[in-house]
């Protein structure tokens, strides 16, 4: 989802927008040069709760956005899909257990 996308389902600014990915409350990718947000990072036109504190936890343990983001949608047999899949339900704290028990 690009950024003027991500402000328009949240009801911000762009700019604010920008400064949610500087304070650790989301990550982006570029895709051909255009940065963009993942949109299983969002319910109900909000960012998913446990998110900015699984971002935290993980780049505290010095992991790259691109090894979170790696991580976040690498399939995991414990759980039901993948550990961003599982931020959506009852096993979002245990996703942020595991981010914090694996370090780098």
């Amino acid at each position: 989802m690009p950024l003027p996308d991500v402000a328009e389902l949240l009801g911000v600014s762009v700019t604010r927008v920008h400064q949610m990915l500087r304070d650790n409350q989301l990550l982006a990718v570029r895709r051909d040069g255009v940065a963009a947000v993942p949109d299983v990072f969002f319910a109900d036109r909000a960012v998913v709760k446990p998110l900015p504190g699984l971002i935290t936890v993980m780049r505290d343990a010095k992991y790259t956005d691109e090894e979170i983001l790696e991580w976040m949608f690498t399939e995991d047999d414990t759980l039901p899909g993948t550990p961003v899949q599982a931020l959506h339900g009852h096993l979002a704290r245990e996703v942020v257990r595991r981010a914090a028990a694996n370090p780098l």
